[in-house]
């Protein structure tokens, strides 16, 4: 179904591509910023890249645990029941982290999930069989995919240093969750991962591909 490849996670990529085409640098320091040096922000300061990543992420990380349930109990392969625990698992854990670095810096997260979110859920429900599992994990592959996108935009444009660490040390936990999704793709269709799905984004210098690592948002 087209609403997974369109939709979810890819609502990332918009909430940040209005502060992308922003004429300033959204980099920049806003005048008034409490300084610890002239011209370096104080302590939990965030710019504007900081703010669209804490709000995305927690966002999307919402939906993993909220798809990840349903996943478990809905999934008719092992595979995609076991991949649903862990999202579960490692995105209940991500949202808690995320959730300690935004207060000192007074970003607020969302309460609970979006309307994109329940209407994705809504269409996964009415699913059966190797429809649901199929569909979900052609979801999951998008949905990291854009993940690592926000990702490395927070590392490139992001100014609290929390956040850009947390999102540093998350990276590399993005891609090992592809590659296992990449993997019950292919058992599920006997293909390899679907044809629109997009290339993972090139990586911050420094920052591995492989292995694991901190749970992504």
């Amino acid at each position: 179904m087209r609403l997974f490849v369109t939709t979810g996670s890819i609502m990332i990529v918009l909430c940040v591509a209005p502060v992308w085409a922003q004429p300033a640098n959204p980099a920049g320091v806003p005048p008034g910023t409490p300084e610890s040096a002239p011209g370096l922000p104080a302590p939990h300061q965030p710019n504007v890249p900081d703010r669209t990543f804490v709000q995305a992420a927690a966002i999307g990380g919402v939906a993993e645990v909220d798809l990840g349930r349903l996943a478990e109990q809905r999934g008719q392969m092992a595979a995609v029941k076991d991949f649903g625990r862990r999202m579960v698992e490692d995105h209940t854990q991500a949202n808690e982290q995320l959730s300690k670095l935004a207060k000192p810096a007074g970003l607020a997260m969302p309460g609970g999930a979006d309307a994109e979110t329940r209407t994705m859920q809504s269409e996964l429900m009415a699913l059966h069989n190797g429809d649901f599992d199929r569909t979900y994990i052609r979801e999951q592959i998008v949905a990291h995919q854009k993940t690592a996108q926000l990702l490395a935009y927070e590392i490139g444009s992001g100014q609290d240093p929390q956040l850009k660490g947390f999102a540093e040390k998350t990276l590399p936990g993005v891609f090992s969750h592809l590659a296992m999704a990449q993997t019950i793709y292919a058992e599920l269709t006997g293909a390899g991962a679907p044809a629109n799905a997009e290339s993972p984004p090139p990586i911050a210098a420094g920052i591995k591909r492989e292995g694991g690592g901190a749970s992504h948002p």
